[in-house]
């Protein structure tokens, strides 16, 4: 179980939006979002269905790192970490499940709580929040993707040509 905690790290610099991998849910690259009026990241997840497992509560869940396709869907089960009411941009709140996921941002790694949400609608797959920034980042909204651009091949697919 990963433990959520401040880090030693100065400020590494990223942009309103980057390519961020989630290695422990076994996606290489998927476009988020950097947005500090989010207190909590955000995961599109779907067929999410929570079980028990050896009297802890787990949930299993999928994730599309591509927008507007189903192609390269990965399965994920990880523990519950928390459950809790979310205020979405729009005012509705609902209630979310939140995990610990470890997340590659502007080639640093850190754990964070993430929600699991419907983004079908939304922009981005991933909302990256407050709470996963201040591990020692700050945001230049003027630019995009200090960390790298994803290889072409993963661009190409993000915009549904393969």
């Amino acid at each position: 179980m990963y433990r959520v905690g401040k880090s030693s790290h100065s400020n590494t610099l990223t942009g309103w939006r980057e390519w961020v991998s989630l290695p422990d849910a076994g996606v290489d690259w998927i476009k988020a979002k950097i947005d500090t009026g989010a207190r909590t990241s955000s995961l599109h997840a779907f067929d999410v269905a929570e079980f028990d497992r050896e009297g802890e509560d787990w949930v299993r869940f999928r994730v599309n790192p591509w927008q507007d396709t189903n192609a390269d869907a990965t399965i994920v089960e990880c523990p519950v970490h928390d459950r809790r009411a979310v205020r979405s941009s729009s005012g509705h709140a609902q209630q979310r499940i939140v995990v610990l996921l470890a997340i590659r941002l502007v080639d640093r790694l850190v754990v964070s709580e993430v929600t699991l949400s419907n983004r079908d609608e939304m922009g981005f797959r991933m909302l990256i929040g407050r709470e996963a920034l201040r591990k020692g980042y700050s945001v230049d909204p003027a630019r995009s993707f200090l960390g790298g651009r994803a290889p072409k091949t993963a661009r190409r697919r993000n915009r549904g040509r393969t």
